[in-house]
């Protein structure tokens, strides 16, 4: 079982439960409307110690830092802002007293930067390594909260920075480089908070989520959400400097939004996202009727069996 066929087969087991005003799985978040014109997003993200990092290779006030950086990723993802979140720990006991300390240092330290409150969770003993588990939950007006579902044919495919940066600082890593400046990339991902909020008021923007397992991934859940095909040139991937394009497009932990828009505005939201946050949003290719993602060179179709990381 894939890690995707497995999250269908949740998704049609509960599908006969009442919904009780949730739109629910399928998204980078869970959408509850208020009814004010408002709507509450939820998400959810495990790290576990051995898969998801290395305590060898991360401070634990780095742990912190990025156990909430890639719960506000999803957020921001959905057009919305974080208001709250809820952290689970268990815990083995060589990580208890000044490594606990750290971590909460670091977790801290993003929450008071985006003013989330922590406002609850659970603790526990572990008889093996870390696990970490954040809800965090955003708001957002409804016609500001961006979907997977929305890419409409025509539209212009951006990723709002370089991409690989994570994925080369993973493989440094696992080399047993730990003090490489890649590698402190992947260790200190950069939520765009407010990047994605900005988006999100944006209505030339349709779709939108965040890049965790990789544009040949992340790109294809948009497409199979929105019933869409897409054309992407290899050329106009932005590889970050030490990467290389196939880790680009591959590599996971990226943390950049991905989003369609439509091509009759694009060009003016890439001069308006410029000014206001001096850098760029990248245009990689256009949506099509036709489904699947098919990779260009030089605008000729190039074979490649690309895929980014699945977790099982």
């Amino acid at each position: 079982m894939t890690e995707f066929g497995f999250i269908d087969s949740i998704r049609r087991l509960f599908a006969a439960l009442p919904d009780n005003g949730f739109e629910g799985i399928g998204d980078d978040c869970a959408v509850l409307p208020l009814g004010d014109g408002t709507s509450l997003l939820f998400t959810a993200d495990l790290l576990t110690e051995g898969v998801h990092f290395l305590r060898a290779a991360t401070t634990a006030r780095e742990l912190g830092r990025k156990s909430l950086a890639v719960n506000l990723s999803d957020i921001a993802a959905m057009g919305a802002r974080p208001v709250a979140t809820l952290l689970s720990l268990a815990l083995p006991a060589d990580a208890e007293d000044a490594w606990a300390a750290e971590f909460m240092e670091g977790y801290r330290e993003l929450s008071a930067r985006y003013g989330a409150a922590l406002v609850g969770g659970d603790t526990t003993r572990s008889a093996g390594g870390i696990t970490i588990n954040v809800t965090a939950i955003g708001r957002a007006p409804d016609a500001h909260v961006k979907r997977r579902d929305a890419a409409r044919e025509g539209d212009i495919v951006f990723v709002a920075g370089e991409l690989g940066a994570s994925g080369a600082g993973l493989r440094d890593i696992l080399a047993g480089r730990y003090d490489t400046p890649l590698a402190a990339v992947h260790r200190n991902p950069e939520p765009q908070v407010g990047e994605g909020a900005w988006l999100g008021a944006r209505s030339e923007v349709h779709a939108m989520m965040d890049l965790s397992d990789g544009l040949a991934s992340d790109l294809g859940h948009i497409l199979d959400r929105s019933s869409a095909g897409a054309e992407v040139e290899l050329s106009l991937i932005p590889v970050a400097p030490g990467s290389d394009l196939r880790t680009a497009a591959c590599g996971g932990e990226d943390y950049k939004l991905l989003l369609t828009a439509d091509p009759s505005a694009a060009d003016r939201l890439a001069a308006d996202y410029l000014a206001r946050f001096g850098s760029p949003l990248y245009p990689l290719g256009r949506i099509t009727a036709r489904p699947g993602l098919v990779w260009l060179r030089d605008g000729r179709p190039e074979p490649l069996d690309w895929h980014g990381f699945e977790h099982f």
